[in-house]
C-alpha cells in the first residue's frame, strides 16, 4: 500500500509547516507544501492530494484578525475545494492559525456559526496543555483513547458560539477535543477542537505536531512519556490510506 500524500497549505507568516510535515512523515505520509502563489499556479493540487493541512503560525501577521486574510486568499483561489475534498472522504486538518482560517472560511463548524476570539486573559498564551479526544464522528479522533499533551501558542483561541450552535455541536458529536485540567483561553465547554458534519475536517487550537517523539515532552528526562500527538496524525493517515 502506497503512502498517502498530504498537501500542506501555507501563507506569509505561517511557521509550523515544517513541524506538521515531520509529524505526517512519521505517521506514514508523503508531504509537500504550497504557498498561496504556488497554489494559484497549481489549481488541482487539492484535488490531487489524499490529505489537506492548513498550517499554523501567524498568517499575514494576523492582520484584520487571525486567519481572516488566509481565509480570503483560499476562498478566492480554490473556492469550495476544501469542502469538496472532505465530502470525497479526504482528511483535512487546520491547526491553530489553520483552525482560525477554516472557521473564517466557513468550513468549520459547517452550517452553524462559531468564532475564535481573544483569549479570556487578554494576552498571548504559550504553555503545555492536555486535551481529550471526545468525538466518534471525527475520523481524526474516533479511535483515539489516550489524552494528548502538547503546546498551545495563540492569542485568539477562545472558542465562542451561541447556545444553539453549542447544542448542535454536542448533539451532532462535532466536539472533537476538549481541554482537561486547565482551560487556557476560556473556550466554551472547554473546546479545543471541532469537526465538520462530514467528520473529515478537524480544526484545533493546540499543536500536536510539536509532541511527535517522546524527547519533545518537557519532562522527558524525568521519565514523562505520555500524550504523544503522533497518534492523531497516524489516525488521519490511516483514514487517507483506507
Amino acid at each position: 500500500m502506497s503512502a498517502p500524500h498530504a498537501l500542506v497549505l501555507t501563507a506569509p507568516g505561517t511557521n509550523r509547516h515544517p513541524d506538521v510535515m515531520f509529524a505526517l512523515q512519521q505517521a506514514g505520509a508523503t508531504t509537500s507544501a504550497l504557498n498561496m502563489h504556488q497554489l494559484r499556479d497549481q489549481p488541482n493540487a487539492i484535488n490531487n492530494a489524499q490529505m489537506v493541512v492548513v498550517a499554523g503560525g501567524f498568517s499575514f501577521a494576523d492582520a484584520l484578525g487571525a486567519g481572516r486574510l488566509f481565509a480570503l486568499e483560499l476562498s478566492e483561489i480554490v473556492g469550495s475545494a476544501i469542502q469538496v475534498a472532505a465530502q470525497a472522504g479526504k482528511p483535512v486538518i487546520g491547526i491553530c492559525n489553520g483552525f482560525q482560517t477554516l472557521v473564517r472560511l466557513g468550513v468549520l463548524p459547517g452550517k452553524h456559526r462559531a468564532a475564535l476570539g481573544h483569549n479570556e486573559v487578554g494576552g498571548f498564551q504559550c504553555s503545555w496543555i492536555t486535551m481529550r479526544p471526545t468525538s466518534k464522528r471525527s475520523v481524526w479522533t474516533q479511535n483515539l483513547t489516550e489524552e494528548i499533551y502538547c503546546p498551545i501558542a495563540h492569542g485568539e483561541g477562545r472558542f465562542t458560539a451561541s447556545d444553539e450552535t453549542l447544542l448542535h455541536l454536542r448533539d451532532n458529536d462535532q466536539i472533537a477535543l476538549t481541554y482537561t485540567g486547565r482551560n487556557p483561553n476560556g473556550s466554551r465547554d472547554d473546546i479545543a477542537g471541532i469537526c465538520d458534519e462530514t467528520g473529515f475536517v478537524l480544526g484545533l487550537m493546540p499543536h500536536p505536531e510539536n509532541h511527535i517523539v517522546p524527547r519533545q515532552h518537557p519532562q522527558y528526562h524525568r521519565g514523562q512519556l505520555h500524550g504523544l500527538g503522533l497518534h492523531l496524525f497516524t489516525q488521519g493517515v490511516a483514514i487517507a490510506n483506507s
